[in-house]
């Protein structure tokens, strides 16, 4: 069995979507003969913890793991509130930003680069090259973001005959915050050097999208494959379906990802339909920043809204799969057209139609036509959002919402952890 270090930041108890993509990979490489090796921090500071994740790691998986220090524990002590939503990435437009968020994100910017968790580089690059060197391994893995951990992988490279694979789930400098953060020119230019030695000398890079491989492969020479996100549960399609005509979002809300044009159909729909006012609920299930909440009050929906918070990864399953829409959102930007949210692959084994709201040129799209599994609409597309919307409740009235999605198997996790075994073994 070859061994393959994997260096990832997110691991089990950690919840959210950044944990699953390596969590999943890890669960089946065995199955393709290899044996991974995963190193991850001793005391993260996790925004978002889910313990029912951990029955996915296997008993037999060696995992090692060294202290991190990270600044957010000393933030705190400025403020709780503030550095707790940072952490999880609900950064306020600039405009709307308060002098103590401007005050933490200059900092945030400009003394941390790449990222918070910068400071466990070198302390990991001393402790992996010793077990490099010990226990022959000559393939590592590094996962960002946060995109500090690439620093590893560039140190250990330089260190150490070994392939180095360096997988983005989001991009670097193109990704939605980066312009958030109130980077100086010196930082901007720290941030584009380092994304260029790291971009150049890995062996291979591993993107979610086919934007970011476009992307990357117009800024370095080095092969780009990709694997995107995918599910990891049995698709049925016999599950007992709400009562309520109910459109569901699952994961976070920022100020970014606020779709008034939706609201907006949504309100005119429950003032003019007895019917639908009725019937119409919609679940929103993760964090969800006050921008949105007051957006939705705004458009009189609060009475319809039903608000869950955070929950465990197998709640969502299953709030999925008996929900009557699903909702997916992007954030308008040029940025986010390189993102294909890891959600989109469980909604569509969920079997319920998606509804999704994004930027003019995204992959999402393509997939959602691809696959069959829903419609993709602009944010300025307020007459065929509500056309859509009808139709899905006039189909709900009948008992006969669902959805004829085709080619799904290619996005199961067991499948591209397949894909990505080829790659190792070669």
């Amino acid at each position: 069995m070859k061994k393959v270090l994997i260096i990832t930041y997110y691991w089990p108890p950690a919840g959210g979507p950044g944990v699953q993509r390596w969590l999943k990979f890890v669960k089946y490489l065995p199955d393709f003969g290899i044996t991974p090796i995963v190193y991850c921090p001793e005391n993260p500071n996790y925004p978002i913890n889910d313990s029912s994740l951990l029955t996915d790691v296997s008993s037999e998986l060696t995992l090692l793991k060294a202290p991190i220090n990270e600044p957010y524990k000393w933030a705190k002590f400025v403020s709780k509130s503030k550095t707790k939503t940072l952490s999880k990435g609900l950064i306020s437009n600039t405009q709307k930003q308060s002098i103590l968020e401007k005050f933490l994100l200059f900092i945030r910017g400009n003394f941390f680069i790449p990222d918070a968790r910068v400071s466990w580089v070198r302390p990991s690059v001393s402790y992996l090259s010793e077990y490099i060197s010990t226990h022959q391994i000559d393939t590592i893995i590094t996962t960002g973001p946060p995109h500090s951990l690439h620093l590893i992988g560039l140190q250990l490279k330089q260190k150490h005959a070994l392939k180095w694979i360096a997988d983005f789930r989001d991009p670097w400098t193109q990704i939605g915050y980066h312009k958030k953060l109130m980077l100086s020119s010196f930082a901007q230019k720290k941030h584009k050097k380092l994304e260029t030695a790291v971009l150049q000398s890995a062996d291979q890079l591993v993107v979610t999208s086919l934007k970011t491989k476009t992307l990357f492969s117009g800024l370095t020479t080095t092969p780009v494959q990709v694997l995107t996100n995918g599910f990891d549960f049995e698709i049925t399609t016999n599950s007992i379906l709400d009562s309520k005509f109910t459109l569901s979002h699952i994961g976070s809300l920022f100020e970014g990802r606020n779709p008034t044009v939706l609201w907006g159909v949504l309100s005119d729909m429950v003032a003019t339909s007895e019917d639908f006012a009725a019937a119409f609920q919609l679940n929103l299930i993760g964090n969800v920043s006050a921008e949105v909440m007051e957006a939705l009050k705004r458009f009189g929906l609060e009475r319809h809204i039903h608000a869950m918070g955070y929950v465990s990864h197998t709640s969502i399953i299953e709030c999925q799969k008996k929900t009557q829409l699903l909702l997916l959102i992007e954030e308008d930007s040029k940025e986010t057209e390189y993102i294909i949210p890891g959600k989109l692959f469980e909604y569509m084994a969920s079997k319920r139609p998606i509804l999704a709201i994004g930027p003019e040129a995204s992959d999402i799209e393509g997939i959602l036509n691809q696959t069959k599994s829903g419609t993709y609409f602009r944010y300025d597309a307020a007459t065929a959002l509500r056309n859509q919307l009808e139709q899905h409740f006039e189909a709900y009235k009948l008992k006969n919402l669902h959805v004829d999605s085709i080619g799904l198997e290619h996005y199961s996790r067991k499948s591209l952890t397949q894909q990505l075994a080829q790659n190792l073994l070669s």
